[in-house]
């Protein structure tokens, strides 16, 4: 699997974001401030769900959502893709009924066309009457000629991808030779902060919007907020609406969505989000590790 391959990127990057957090902490600056931009611009962040099993599920799902203040609903996986066009389109019709004719619907295919350029069209239709933001990851993200023959083809929905790029230039030829008009950064993929910040700035200035791509925890989202926190033109911000418990419980504080229904990164030291040192070490597992009888490495007093 493409997702599967360059699992060493996935490691550096855990590294580069807790050094980033470290020098913003020890500055008592945060991130962004430390990337050279002079302000955070506030972002719109859509509430990122899962596909109900059925349409009327979905449309409910869009229905609370718009209830809970969000203006932008990303649908994605479950059954899209799966069964039939018709199928699809009940879905997307649905979820935009739900949200209303004012809302930002975004759909994901996640990946579902593997190559298939035809398939994926079929569904262009139905997303461009119902006036669908973006249409993200039909293929996978090695598939670039597939992206462009689509891209050349959808000329009122954009299409979207690039969470699974394991370093910048992956991103860059995304945007180069597949046509996409969102990149989605997954800075726990990219090699980090660093990697990130420079495809935001590619982005820029090739007249792509640069959006994070974060479904875990607070903490992934304010390290996946930092790389475009001062690009204006970049406006708007996954927002992860289904976390597991434990990606719940791991922070003290969170990045909530404010009265006026967006988000940004925080003004405070490094990611600006603390730590829950108790709930995560309830997870901690002890261990030693030694060569010839001498300790190397031993897990240290938390």
């Amino acid at each position: 699997s493409f997702y599967g391959l360059l699992q060493s990127d996935l490691l550096i990057s855990g590294i580069e974001i807790a050094l980033w957090d470290c020098l913003g902490r020890a500055k008592e600056e945060p991130i962004w401030k430390l990337l050279g931009y002079n302000k955070t611009e506030r972002k719109l962040p859509y509430a990122s769900v899962l596909f109900g099993d059925t349409a009327a599920e979905t449309k409910q799902k869009a229905v609370d959502m718009r209830s809970k203040g969000f203006k932008a609903i990303k649908f994605g996986w479950g059954p899209f893709g799966l069964t039939t066009v018709e199928d699809d389109a009940a879905h997307i019709h649905a979820a935009r009924e739900g949200i209303g004719a004012d809302g930002y619907l975004m759909i994901d295919a996640g990946t579902v066309f593997k190559d298939d350029v035809e398939a994926a069209a079929n569904r262009l239709p139905a997303l461009a009457e119902a006036n669908v933001y973006w249409y993200e990851e039909p293929f996978d993200g090695y598939a670039l000629a597939e992206y462009g023959a689509l891209a050349k083809r959808s000329s009122k929905v954009k299409l979207a991808g690039g969470e699974g790029a394991h370093n910048a230039f992956q991103a860059e030829q995304l945007i180069d030779y597949g046509g996409v008009g969102f990149i989605q950064i997954d800075t726990g993929y990219v090699g980090g902060i660093g990697n990130a910040y420079r495809v935001a700035q590619y982005a820029t200035s090739k007249g792509v919007k640069y959006v994070n791509h974060t479904f875990t925890s607070q903490s992934a989202l304010s390290s996946s907020l930092q790389p475009f926190a001062g690009l204006k033109e970049s406006n708007i911000t996954e927002y992860p609406m289904e976390p597991k418990a434990l990606c719940q419980e791991l922070t003290v504080n969170r990045i909530d969505v404010g009265s006026d229904g967006m988000i940004e990164a925080p003004d405070a030291p490094g990611t600006g989000i603390t730590i829950n040192t108790a709930a995560v070490k309830k997870y901690l597992v002890e261990a030693e590790i030694k060569v010839k009888g001498k300790t190397l490495y031993s897990t240290p007093t938390v």
